[in-house]
């Protein structure tokens, strides 16, 4: 037991580097948007669009600090890259459960990179006859942005950094931690053509 724990910890230790937004600062910023959220959206029907998986934690803490009635749904997205570049073919994987027409939704991203994705995701969803489309990420990368989008609430800008936890993974590990890390560029290098078609670089 003592020989795994130390194993998993060793493990852990070489793939995360320093800490870039910690547990606290986070949720200091989540209750923010949630009360510029409740203040903006007094009155409307609201629907919150979590985008699969990286979303979801975040989805999930800032519900709480949405003093709003409010329904929640899901999408599941897939991006095919063209010769290791992310800007290949988008596909819906799960689509949402309920109709969008006449509600003002709020798309809930953990990042948005060069904005492909998003701007097909909006494209989609307008042809739906919502009321309102905004968005809402806690990260965003705009120093790689290809397509433009109007973010409306943003939690926090990065830059070219390779980042895990708070819903963020790596290799499908690491979303659980309360945390936003920076990864160990020498321990993930031979990986990096990967993750710029994953969840950090989307």
């Amino acid at each position: 037991m003592k020989e795994y724990k130390e194993e998993r910890e060793l493990t852990k230790s070489n793939i995360l580097g320093n800490i870039l937004f910690p547990s606290s600062e986070i949720q200091k910023r989540i209750s923010e948007l949630g009360k510029q959220i409740t203040n903006d959206y007094k009155g409307k029907d609201v629907l919150m669009v979590s985008v699969l998986r990286g979303g979801v934690i975040f989805l999930s803490d800032l519900v709480k600090n949405i003093d709003l009635l409010l329904s929640i749904d899901f999408m599941s997205i897939s991006t095919y890259g063209i010769n290791g570049d992310s800007s290949g073919v988008v596909r819906i994987t799960k689509d949402l459960d309920e109709s969008i027409e006449g509600k003002d939704v709020i798309i809930v991203e953990d990042i948005i990179d060069t904005g492909l994705t998003i701007s097909y995701l909006l494209r989609n969803l307008k042809s739906r006859y919502p009321n309102s489309i905004s968005i809402c990420t806690l990260l965003d990368r705009d120093i790689r942005r290809i397509s433009a989008v109007d973010i409306r609430y943003v939690g926090f800008k990065i830059g070219e950094k390779y980042i895990v936890g708070y819903g963020l993974d790596y290799k499908q590990k690491f979303r659980n931690l309360e945390s936003i890390y920076e990864l160990n560029i020498d321990t993930v290098k031979k990986d990096i053509e990967s993750l710029k078609n994953n969840s950090n670089f989307k």
